[in-house]
Protein backbone atom coordinates (compact mmCIF):
# COMPACT_ATOMS: atom_id res chain seq x y z
CA UNK A 1 0.00 0.00 0.00
CA UNK A 2 1.28 3.44 -0.91
CA UNK A 3 1.92 5.76 1.99
CA UNK A 4 -0.56 8.56 2.65
CA UNK A 5 1.17 11.86 3.36
CA UNK A 6 -0.26 13.79 6.31
CA UNK A 7 2.78 15.95 7.12
CA UNK A 8 2.38 19.05 4.95
CA UNK A 9 3.52 21.46 7.69
CA UNK A 10 6.95 19.83 7.48
CA UNK A 11 7.13 20.19 3.70
CA UNK A 12 4.86 19.94 0.68
CA UNK A 13 5.35 17.96 -2.54
CA UNK A 14 6.46 20.33 -5.32
CA UNK A 15 3.64 21.08 -7.74
CA UNK A 16 4.27 19.68 -11.23
CA UNK A 17 3.74 23.16 -12.67
CA UNK A 18 6.41 24.50 -10.35
CA UNK A 19 8.85 21.82 -11.45
CA UNK A 20 8.05 22.54 -15.10
CA UNK A 21 8.79 26.24 -14.56
CA UNK A 22 12.14 25.40 -12.94
CA UNK A 23 13.49 22.87 -15.44
CA UNK A 24 14.58 25.32 -18.20
CA UNK A 25 16.79 27.09 -15.65
CA UNK A 26 18.71 23.89 -15.00
CA UNK A 27 19.14 23.20 -18.73
CA UNK A 28 18.94 25.99 -21.31
CA UNK A 29 18.87 29.13 -19.13
CA UNK A 30 21.67 28.27 -16.73
CA UNK A 31 23.40 31.65 -16.65
CA UNK A 32 24.54 33.56 -13.58
CA UNK A 33 21.98 36.30 -12.92
CA UNK A 34 24.81 38.79 -12.35
CA UNK A 35 26.44 38.20 -15.75
CA UNK A 36 26.00 40.88 -18.45
CA UNK A 37 25.61 38.57 -21.44
CA UNK A 38 22.42 37.02 -22.78
CA UNK A 39 22.60 33.98 -20.50
CA UNK A 40 22.90 36.25 -17.47
CA UNK A 41 20.21 38.73 -18.50
CA UNK A 42 17.78 35.86 -19.13
CA UNK A 43 18.40 34.58 -15.61
CA UNK A 44 18.07 38.09 -14.15
CA UNK A 45 14.69 38.61 -15.84
CA UNK A 46 13.48 35.32 -14.38
CA UNK A 47 14.60 36.31 -10.86
CA UNK A 48 12.88 39.68 -11.08
CA UNK A 49 9.69 38.11 -12.44
CA UNK A 50 9.67 35.71 -9.49
CA UNK A 51 10.20 38.65 -7.13
CA UNK A 52 7.09 40.26 -8.62
CA UNK A 53 5.10 37.03 -8.13
CA UNK A 54 6.11 36.76 -4.47
CA UNK A 55 5.39 40.44 -3.86
CA UNK A 56 1.96 40.24 -5.48
CA UNK A 57 0.82 37.43 -3.19
CA UNK A 58 1.28 39.53 -0.03
CA UNK A 59 0.66 43.00 -1.41
CA UNK A 60 4.10 44.62 -1.41
CA UNK A 61 6.49 46.19 -3.90
CA UNK A 62 9.00 43.77 -5.49
CA UNK A 63 11.87 45.84 -4.08
CA UNK A 64 10.77 44.81 -0.59
CA UNK A 65 11.50 41.11 -1.26
CA UNK A 66 14.95 39.74 -0.37
CA UNK A 67 15.54 36.15 -1.48
CA UNK A 68 17.26 33.84 1.00
CA UNK A 69 18.02 30.14 1.31
CA UNK A 70 14.83 29.61 3.31
CA UNK A 71 12.85 30.63 6.38
CA UNK A 72 15.67 30.02 8.83
CA UNK A 73 18.04 32.37 7.05
CA UNK A 74 15.33 35.00 6.62
CA UNK A 75 14.50 34.93 10.34
CA UNK A 76 18.16 35.17 11.26
CA UNK A 77 18.65 38.02 8.79
CA UNK A 78 15.86 39.99 10.42
CA UNK A 79 16.87 39.38 14.04
CA UNK A 80 20.62 39.69 13.71
CA UNK A 81 20.45 42.19 10.88
CA UNK A 82 18.14 44.54 12.79
CA UNK A 83 20.15 44.17 16.00
CA UNK A 84 23.24 45.18 14.04
CA UNK A 85 21.85 48.71 13.68
CA UNK A 86 20.42 49.13 17.19
CA UNK A 87 21.87 49.60 20.63
CA UNK A 88 21.27 46.52 22.80
CA UNK A 89 17.82 46.60 24.38
CA UNK A 90 14.92 44.18 24.72
CA UNK A 91 14.02 41.56 22.15
CA UNK A 92 10.58 40.07 22.73
CA UNK A 93 9.46 36.80 21.11
CA UNK A 94 6.52 34.55 21.84
CA UNK A 95 7.11 31.53 24.03
CA UNK A 96 6.02 29.27 21.13
CA UNK A 97 8.35 30.52 18.40
CA UNK A 98 10.11 28.21 15.97
CA UNK A 99 13.75 27.52 16.97
CA UNK A 100 15.00 29.61 14.03
CA UNK A 101 13.57 32.65 15.83
CA UNK A 102 14.06 31.56 19.44
CA UNK A 103 17.70 30.60 19.07
CA UNK A 104 19.03 33.73 17.30
CA UNK A 105 17.03 35.80 19.82
CA UNK A 106 18.78 33.91 22.62
CA UNK A 107 22.14 34.51 20.93
CA UNK A 108 21.63 38.27 21.15
CA UNK A 109 21.85 38.04 24.95
CA UNK A 110 25.58 37.47 24.51
CA UNK A 111 25.90 41.01 23.19
CA UNK A 112 23.87 42.77 25.86
CA UNK A 113 20.30 42.22 24.66
CA UNK A 114 17.58 41.21 27.13
CA UNK A 115 15.33 38.38 25.94
CA UNK A 116 11.66 38.55 26.94
CA UNK A 117 9.40 35.59 26.14
CA UNK A 118 5.75 36.56 25.70
CA UNK A 119 3.34 34.16 27.37
CA UNK A 120 0.43 32.32 25.78
CA UNK A 121 -2.83 30.92 27.13
CA UNK A 122 -3.88 27.27 27.25
CA UNK A 123 -4.87 27.34 23.57
CA UNK A 124 -1.62 28.98 22.48
CA UNK A 125 -3.00 32.49 21.93
CA UNK A 126 -0.63 35.28 22.83
CA UNK A 127 -1.44 36.86 26.19
CA UNK A 128 -1.92 40.51 25.24
CA UNK A 129 -1.75 41.57 28.91
CA UNK A 130 1.71 40.02 29.06
CA UNK A 131 2.57 41.88 25.86
CA UNK A 132 1.55 45.15 27.54
CA UNK A 133 3.64 44.29 30.58
CA UNK A 134 6.66 43.44 28.44
CA UNK A 135 6.41 46.68 26.46
CA UNK A 136 6.47 48.85 29.58
CA UNK A 137 10.19 48.50 29.05
CA UNK A 138 11.16 50.04 25.72
CA UNK A 139 11.31 47.19 23.21
CA UNK A 140 13.83 47.15 20.38
CA UNK A 141 12.81 44.04 18.42
CA UNK A 142 9.62 41.96 18.49
CA UNK A 143 8.99 38.71 16.60
CA UNK A 144 5.75 36.72 16.83
CA UNK A 145 4.86 33.98 14.33
CA UNK A 146 1.63 34.37 12.37
CA UNK A 147 0.70 30.66 12.37
CA UNK A 148 2.29 28.10 14.66
CA UNK A 149 3.93 25.13 12.97
CA UNK A 150 2.72 22.62 15.57
CA UNK A 151 -0.76 23.72 16.67
CA UNK A 152 -1.62 25.84 13.61
CA UNK A 153 -2.91 28.66 15.82
CA UNK A 154 -3.14 32.08 14.12
CA UNK A 155 -2.10 35.09 16.19
CA UNK A 156 -3.53 38.62 16.04
CA UNK A 157 -0.33 40.06 14.63
CA UNK A 158 -1.79 43.47 13.81
CA UNK A 159 -2.74 43.99 17.47
CA UNK A 160 0.73 43.00 18.64
CA UNK A 161 2.34 45.20 15.99
CA UNK A 162 0.34 48.21 17.16
CA UNK A 163 1.61 47.71 20.70
CA UNK A 164 5.16 47.05 19.48
CA UNK A 165 5.28 50.23 17.43
CA UNK A 166 3.89 52.24 20.35
CA UNK A 167 6.83 50.91 22.38
CA UNK A 168 9.26 52.00 19.69
CA UNK A 169 10.01 48.47 18.47
CA UNK A 170 10.61 46.95 15.05
CA UNK A 171 7.99 44.24 14.46
CA UNK A 172 8.49 40.98 12.55
CA UNK A 173 6.35 37.92 11.94
CA UNK A 174 7.31 34.48 10.67
CA UNK A 175 4.54 33.82 8.14
CA UNK A 176 6.00 30.58 6.78
CA UNK A 177 3.16 28.34 8.00
CA UNK A 178 0.44 30.84 7.12
CA UNK A 179 1.29 31.53 3.48
CA UNK A 180 -1.01 29.70 1.08
CA UNK A 181 -3.36 28.60 3.89
CA UNK A 182 -4.83 31.94 4.90
CA UNK A 183 -4.65 35.39 3.35
CA UNK A 184 -1.34 37.11 4.19
CA UNK A 185 -1.33 40.86 3.64
CA UNK A 186 1.82 42.74 4.66
CA UNK A 187 0.10 46.08 5.19
CA UNK A 188 -2.86 44.63 7.10
CA UNK A 189 -0.49 42.84 9.46
CA UNK A 190 1.18 46.21 10.17
CA UNK A 191 4.63 44.62 10.48
CA UNK A 192 8.04 45.91 9.48
CA UNK A 193 9.17 42.53 8.14
CA UNK A 194 7.92 39.01 7.55
CA UNK A 195 9.40 35.68 6.54
CA UNK A 196 8.27 33.28 3.79
CA UNK A 197 9.42 29.87 2.56
CA UNK A 198 8.77 28.15 -0.77
CA UNK A 199 8.68 24.50 0.29
CA UNK A 200 5.61 25.03 2.51
CA UNK A 201 3.54 26.14 -0.53
CA UNK A 202 4.34 23.35 -3.02
CA UNK A 203 7.57 25.02 -4.13
CA UNK A 204 11.19 23.86 -3.90
CA UNK A 205 13.30 23.54 -0.77
CA UNK A 206 16.25 25.87 -0.28
CA UNK A 207 14.61 29.22 -1.04
CA UNK A 208 12.66 31.73 1.00
CA UNK A 209 12.38 35.45 1.46
CA UNK A 210 12.52 38.23 3.99
CA UNK A 211 9.99 40.89 3.08
CA UNK A 212 10.65 44.22 4.77
CA UNK A 213 9.61 47.82 4.93
CA UNK A 214 12.35 49.67 3.08
CA UNK A 215 12.75 52.02 6.07
CA UNK A 216 13.93 49.05 8.16
CA UNK A 217 17.73 48.94 8.37
CA UNK A 218 19.31 45.49 8.11
CA UNK A 219 22.95 44.52 8.45
CA UNK A 220 23.63 41.59 6.08
CA UNK A 221 24.64 38.22 7.49
CA UNK A 222 26.77 37.43 4.43
CA UNK A 223 29.47 39.68 2.99
CA UNK A 224 30.34 39.25 -0.64
CA UNK A 225 29.35 40.52 -4.04
CA UNK A 226 26.41 42.61 -2.88
CA UNK A 227 23.55 40.57 -4.33
CA UNK A 228 19.95 41.32 -3.32
CA UNK A 229 20.74 45.04 -2.99
CA UNK A 230 23.60 44.23 -0.66
CA UNK A 231 21.42 42.38 1.87
CA UNK A 232 22.18 38.79 0.82
CA UNK A 233 25.39 38.17 -1.09
CA UNK A 234 25.79 34.96 -3.06
CA UNK A 235 24.97 33.80 -6.56
CA UNK A 236 21.20 33.51 -6.82
CA UNK A 237 19.65 30.05 -6.93
CA UNK A 238 17.74 30.88 -10.10
CA UNK A 239 15.80 27.60 -10.56
CA UNK A 240 14.61 27.64 -6.94
CA UNK A 241 13.68 31.33 -7.08
CA UNK A 242 11.70 30.71 -10.27
CA UNK A 243 9.92 27.83 -8.53
CA UNK A 244 9.15 30.03 -5.54
CA UNK A 245 7.55 32.61 -7.81
CA UNK A 246 5.48 29.99 -9.61
CA UNK A 247 4.32 28.51 -6.30
CA UNK A 248 3.23 31.95 -5.08
CA UNK A 249 1.18 32.50 -8.21
CA UNK A 250 -0.54 29.14 -7.73
CA UNK A 251 -1.14 29.83 -4.04
CA UNK A 252 -3.75 32.48 -4.81
CA UNK A 253 -6.30 29.85 -5.80
CA UNK A 254 -5.15 27.36 -3.17
CA UNK A 255 -6.17 29.60 -0.29
CA UNK A 256 -9.80 29.12 -1.30
CA UNK A 257 -9.31 25.34 -1.23
CA UNK A 258 -7.91 25.55 2.29
CA UNK A 259 -10.90 27.48 3.58
CA UNK A 260 -13.39 24.93 2.27
CA UNK A 261 -12.34 21.43 1.24
CA UNK A 262 -9.31 21.02 3.50
CA UNK A 263 -11.11 22.56 6.46
CA UNK A 264 -13.88 19.99 5.94
CA UNK A 265 -11.32 17.16 6.07
CA UNK A 266 -9.73 18.58 9.23
CA UNK A 267 -13.12 18.85 10.92
CA UNK A 268 -14.00 15.25 9.99
CA UNK A 269 -10.66 14.10 11.39
CA UNK A 270 -11.14 15.96 14.65
CA UNK A 271 -14.64 14.61 15.16
CA UNK A 272 -13.17 11.14 14.85
CA UNK A 273 -10.30 11.93 17.19
CA UNK A 274 -12.68 13.39 19.76
CA UNK A 275 -14.86 10.27 19.59
CA UNK A 276 -11.76 8.18 20.33
CA UNK A 277 -10.82 10.16 23.43
CA UNK A 278 -8.01 12.30 22.05
CA UNK A 279 -6.88 15.54 23.65
CA UNK A 280 -7.10 18.18 20.89
CA UNK A 281 -4.71 21.06 21.38
CA UNK A 282 -5.78 24.64 20.51
CA UNK A 283 -9.19 23.40 19.41
CA UNK A 284 -10.92 26.54 20.72
CA UNK A 285 -8.68 28.99 18.89
CA UNK A 286 -8.45 30.19 15.30
CA UNK A 287 -6.08 27.91 13.39
CA UNK A 288 -4.94 27.39 9.84
CA UNK A 289 -7.47 24.99 8.30
CA UNK A 290 -5.19 22.00 7.75
CA UNK A 291 -3.62 21.32 11.14
CA UNK A 292 -4.66 18.99 13.98
CA UNK A 293 -2.43 18.46 17.01
CA UNK A 294 -3.55 15.83 19.49
CA UNK A 295 -2.56 13.21 22.03
CA UNK A 296 -4.02 10.06 23.51
CA UNK A 297 -3.35 9.86 27.28
CA UNK A 298 -1.00 7.01 28.06
CA UNK A 299 0.20 6.65 24.45
CA UNK A 300 3.71 7.81 23.54
CA UNK A 301 3.67 10.13 20.53
CA UNK A 302 6.86 8.84 18.90
CA UNK A 303 5.65 5.27 19.19
CA UNK A 304 2.29 6.18 17.67
CA UNK A 305 4.01 7.96 14.77
CA UNK A 306 6.18 4.91 14.07
CA UNK A 307 3.25 2.50 14.19
CA UNK A 308 1.16 4.71 11.91
CA UNK A 309 4.08 4.90 9.49
CA UNK A 310 4.22 1.10 9.43
CA UNK A 311 0.50 1.13 8.67
CA UNK A 312 0.99 3.51 5.75
CA UNK A 313 0.42 7.02 7.19
CA UNK A 314 3.09 9.72 7.45
CA UNK A 315 2.35 11.99 10.41
CA UNK A 316 4.60 13.91 12.81
CA UNK A 317 5.24 13.97 16.53
CA UNK A 318 5.89 17.72 16.53
CA UNK A 319 8.02 20.12 14.55
CA UNK A 320 10.17 18.51 11.84
CA UNK A 321 13.11 20.76 12.72
CA UNK A 322 13.04 19.42 16.28
CA UNK A 323 12.30 15.77 15.48
CA UNK A 324 15.62 14.58 16.93
CA UNK A 325 14.67 15.84 20.40
CA UNK A 326 13.12 13.45 22.91
CA UNK A 327 11.87 16.30 25.11
CA UNK A 328 8.17 17.21 25.18
CA UNK A 329 7.10 19.98 22.82
CA UNK A 330 8.21 23.37 24.14
CA UNK A 331 5.11 24.86 22.53
CA UNK A 332 2.77 22.60 24.50
CA UNK A 333 4.69 23.15 27.74
CA UNK A 334 4.37 26.92 27.24
CA UNK A 335 0.61 26.37 26.87
CA UNK A 336 0.54 24.66 30.26
CA UNK A 337 0.08 21.12 28.94
CA UNK A 338 1.31 18.47 31.37
CA UNK A 339 4.60 16.86 30.22
CA UNK A 340 3.10 13.36 30.20
CA UNK A 341 0.39 14.53 27.80
CA UNK A 342 2.81 16.62 25.72
CA UNK A 343 4.99 13.54 25.13
CA UNK A 344 2.04 11.95 23.37
CA UNK A 345 1.58 14.79 20.88
CA UNK A 346 1.01 13.88 17.23
CA UNK A 347 0.42 16.33 14.38
CA UNK A 348 -1.60 15.70 11.24
CA UNK A 349 -1.23 18.45 8.61
CA UNK A 350 -3.32 18.04 5.49
CA UNK A 351 -2.67 19.13 1.91
CA UNK A 352 -4.29 19.40 -1.48
CA UNK A 353 -3.70 15.76 -2.39
CA UNK A 354 -5.61 14.42 0.60
CA UNK A 355 -9.23 13.20 0.51
CA UNK A 356 -12.12 12.50 2.85
CA UNK A 357 -11.70 8.81 2.03
CA UNK A 358 -8.14 8.95 3.36
CA UNK A 359 -9.37 10.52 6.59
CA UNK A 360 -11.94 7.77 7.04
CA UNK A 361 -9.33 5.07 6.40
CA UNK A 362 -6.87 6.77 8.75
CA UNK A 363 -9.36 6.75 11.60
CA UNK A 364 -10.05 3.05 11.09
CA UNK A 365 -6.31 2.36 11.04
CA UNK A 366 -5.88 4.44 14.16
CA UNK A 367 -8.34 2.17 15.99
CA UNK A 368 -6.21 -0.84 15.10
CA UNK A 369 -2.94 0.84 16.08
CA UNK A 370 -4.27 2.15 19.41
CA UNK A 371 -5.61 -1.30 20.29
CA UNK A 372 -2.23 -2.83 19.45
CA UNK A 373 -0.35 -0.31 21.62
CA UNK A 374 -2.73 -0.78 24.56
CA UNK A 375 -2.25 -4.56 24.37
CA UNK A 376 1.52 -4.13 24.34
CA UNK A 377 1.30 -1.81 27.35
CA UNK A 378 -0.86 -4.30 29.21
CA UNK A 379 1.67 -7.09 28.50
CA UNK A 380 4.55 -4.88 29.67
CA UNK A 381 2.74 -4.14 32.93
Amino acid sequence: MAHVYFDHNATTPPDERVVAAMLPFFREHYGNASSRHEFGTSARKAVEHAREQVAALIGVEPSQVVFTSGGTEANNLFIKGTAGYLRPGQIAVSAIEHPCVAKPAQELTRTGWKLRKLGVDCDGRLDLDDVDAAFKERAGIVSVMLANNETGIVQDIAAVAEKAHAAGAVMHTDAVQALGKIAVDFKALNVDALTLSAHKIYGPKGVGALVHDKRTSLRPLLAGGGHERGLRSGTENVPAIVGFGAACELAVSRVRDFTSRIAEMRDMLERGLDDRGAVLFSKNARRVPNTSYFAFPGVDGETLVIELDKAGYAVASGAACSSTSTEPSATLLAMGVAPEIARGAVRVSLGHGNTLEQIDAFLRTLDFVLLKLKRLTAIAV
